[in-house]
């Protein structure tokens, strides 16, 4: 059950940021035009191959970190 829970946070927070990252990061380069969205789409993309696959590995390291450093 915690491995599947894991996984579908993994999924849903990053493409929660991951979108939301990539659509300002594009804004800010190239600002409102005809290509926008599709230059947003195509860095989404990319970013998430990257980005999921972080966060399902890295995630339940740094919690654990996280929990150890405040238990003490």
């Amino acid at each position: 059950m915690e491995k599947q829970v894991h996984l579908r946070f993994s999924i849903v927070m990053s493409i929660f940021m991951i979108s939301i990252m990539s659509f300002v990061v594009t804004y800010m380069n190239i600002g409102w035009t005809d290509q926008t969205i599709e230059k947003w789409l195509e860095s989404l993309s990319i970013a998430w191959l990257v980005g999921f696959p972080l966060l399902y590995v890295f995630g339940p390291i740094f919690k654990k970190a996280i929990v150890k450093s405040l238990s003490e």
